[in-house]
């Protein structure tokens, strides 16, 4: 049996696993012989994790759409801000864009409003949970309903703690003396970008779920309540990193500024980045919540009449 018989009678999913590992192989090559030559767009420091989770979830994504009807299809809209959420997110630390947020305060915050907000509202929005059920391997869905993984998820999304976490991750990485740490610890660092990310998407899910309650876990009253409550302790730390005198965060100067900008104003910046987008974000998701209520009402009319 010749070379190319034996690829034929491969499993295409097994060749686009082995194509994704191939891939992922040069790209930590090249990262980590040759960082400071590579374009903007590549990494710069490789994460077998995030390209992983970024590959397969966008191949679960189209291998779902693959095998469900099209009348099970997500509109054209969703789908596209599920794929932007992702690439947004990655975008976020596997390109060059990580680099500047590790050297300037402003870049940081800004890297993780998107991690946090843009990118997982993104996501949620894009409501593609059936879809990726849908594509993703057969072996690995006893994980994603293990008892461990619900009752994480469960607690996650509880709307008690849910925006107690969703605000507490901003406050936690950003008090100093932690701060400090994780950005001189590249483990820590890893996991600060992933809490965000993955707290971010679970945040957004539970408020911007278009279902009904049920299946959904609250309803539109307490998504509004939860948008609202989760305001104004990111405006009261905002306004209290772009007032303050204060350097809070001198591990920029040990590290080394990208730009030539004093470090009040890298702190100032940073501080309306928190202030005043998550505002408008907030705006954003209860105008959507009452969009889907209305939607919902509208569809139990419907079935009612």
């Amino acid at each position: 049996m010749t070379l190319t018989q034996n690829a034929e009678r491969v499993p295409p999913g097994w060749r686009g696993l082995v194509a994704l590992v191939v891939a992922g192989a040069v790209l930590w090559f090249v990262c980590s012989k040759y960082p400071a030559e590579l374009p903007f767009f590549l990494p710069w420091e490789f994460s077998w994790p995030v390209f992983l989770a970024t590959s397969l979830s966008l191949a679960w994504f189209f291998i779902g759409l693959q095998r469900l009807p099209p009348a099970q299809h997500p509109p054209l809209w969703r789908s596209t801000c599920f794929i932007a959420g992702e690439l947004l997110l990655y975008a976020m630390v596997q390109t060059h864009i990580d680099y500047y947020a590790q050297h300037m305060f402003f870049i940081h915050r800004a890297q993780h409003f998107v991690l946090h907000h843009v990118g997982a509202f993104l996501i949620a929005l894009g409501a593609s949970g059936s879809v990726l059920w849908a594509g993703m391997p057969d072996f690995l869905k006893p994980l994603f309903t293990s008892k461990p993984v619900r009752m994480s998820v469960d607690f996650i999304m509880h709307p008690v703690a849910a925006p107690v976490i969703f605000v507490g991750m901003i406050y936690l990485w950003l008090i100093p003396a932690i701060h400090t740490r994780v950005m001189l610890d590249a483990r820590l660092y890893d996991v600060m970008n992933w809490s965000m990310a993955l707290d971010g998407i679970a945040f957004w899910w539970l408020v911007l779920d278009p279902r009904p309650s049920p299946p959904a876990r609250i309803g539109s009253g307490i998504r509004a309540l939860l948008i609202i409550a989760v305001e104004p302790p990111q405006m009261a730390l905002g306004a209290i990193l772009s007032l303050s005198g204060t350097d809070y965060y001198p591990v920029y100067r040990i590290c080394g500024r990208m730009f030539d900008i004093p470090a009040l104003s890298d702190q100032h910046y940073g501080g309306l980045i928190i202030w005043l987008p998550g505002t408008l974000l907030s705006l954003l998701a209860i105008i959507l919540v009452l969009v889907n209520m209305r939607r919902n009402e509208d569809g139990a009319a419907d079935v009612v009449g």
